[in-house]
Order: C-alpha cells, then structure tokens, then sequence
C-alpha cells in the first residue's frame, strides 16, 4: 500500500484523479473513507459525488443518524417503500457519520437493506470515524455486519491518518488507498 499526501493528490496517476473518471459507478463499485473527525472524509465523498453530478450520474447525501430517523419516520407514515427505492435507486449513495452510537436491531436491519438493494447495482460512498476492522462492535450482530461488509467490497478505501482536528488547525493529512487502483477505462 502506497501512502499519498493530499498535494500528491493532483497528480496523473492519483488515485482520486481515476475516480473522476466515474468508472467505478459505471461498474456500481463502492468507496469506504475513514478518518478522525476534520480530516476531509465528508469533503471528499461530496467532491466524488459532484464530480458524478457532473458527469450526468445522480446522488444523494445523507448521514447515518438523519437516514435512520427518516427510515423509522416512513414506517410510521407509509412510505418506507417510496424511501427504499430512492435509496435503492440514486446511482452514487454517501452515507456519511457510520458508528456515531452503536446501531440498534432496526438500524442494523435497515442499513443491510439498503446496502443489499444496491449491490452491485448501484455505487454507495461510505464516510466513517469509525475503523472498518471495528464495524462489527458497532453493528453488534456479527451476521448482520458480514453481511454489509460482504455486499460493500470496494473498489477504493481512503484512511485518512490523524487526530481529530479543530477549526483554525491544519494538520499534515494522507490518504491511503487499500490497493492500487487500474486506470480507468475509456470507452468511445
């Protein structure tokens, strides 16, 4: 594994350069972005996503703990359906804030079902505080967690080193890709 820094970031074979290309959508792959809080997860999910706005795909942000209280609120008033299939069918989904709490049985099942609707559809960009290796203490259902984890192999996984940061801080950032990503394909 190869580290970058983020002024490596712009360079022609960057990683985040191959992901503009939106190959990955095209091949409904998913990203997963971990990081201490400041570190840039959110801004670059966000920046993949408008760079698939711009390139004619739709997508959707939204954080884990607003997806789960308007997943319970559809339930209640009946349009869970209607939520599921927009979920189900944006072509690039960023759940931001995974593991903020520890997941309670509806959310767990909730979030399998929204990952499972998309696999292998769909792309989905996962921003997380949390360390994948520590997803299972958070879904607190070792199946329930497989299963997510199974269904969001991926294409690309950003760990963003670091302490948390405060606002007037700028620390020194990295971003490690988990392998080495193949230029895209270009089709004519």
């Amino acid at each position: 594994m190869t580290w970058l820094n983020y002024q490596a970031l712009s360079a022609p074979t960057s990683p985040i350069l191959r992901l503009a290309a939106c190959e990955w959508i095209r091949n409904a792959q998913n990203i997963i972005i971990t990081g201490p809080t400041g570190g840039g997860k959110t801004y670059l999910a966000c920046a993949l996503a408008n760079r698939a706005c711009r390139s004619g795909y739709s997508a959707f942000y939204i954080r884990i703990p607003r997806l789960f209280q308007e997943l319970a609120i559809a339930k209640a008033d009946g349009t869970y359906a209607k939520l599921m299939n927009k979920l189900a069918k944006t072509k690039v989904l960023i759940l931001d804030d995974l593991g903020l709490a520890p997941m309670t049985s509806p959310e767990r099942r909730d979030l399998l079902e929204v990952i499972e609707d998309r696999h292998g559809l769909f792309s989905t960009i996962v921003a997380t505080q949390l360390p994948v290796e520590n997803w299972h203490d958070n879904i607190r259902d070792p199946t329930i967690a497989d299963a997510i984890l199974d269904r969001m192999k991926k294409l690309a996984f950003f760990r963003i080193p670091g302490r948390a940061t405060t606002p007037g801080s700028h620390p020194t950032t990295t971003v490690r890709p988990s392998r080495k990503l193949s230029p895209p394909v270009v089709s004519k």
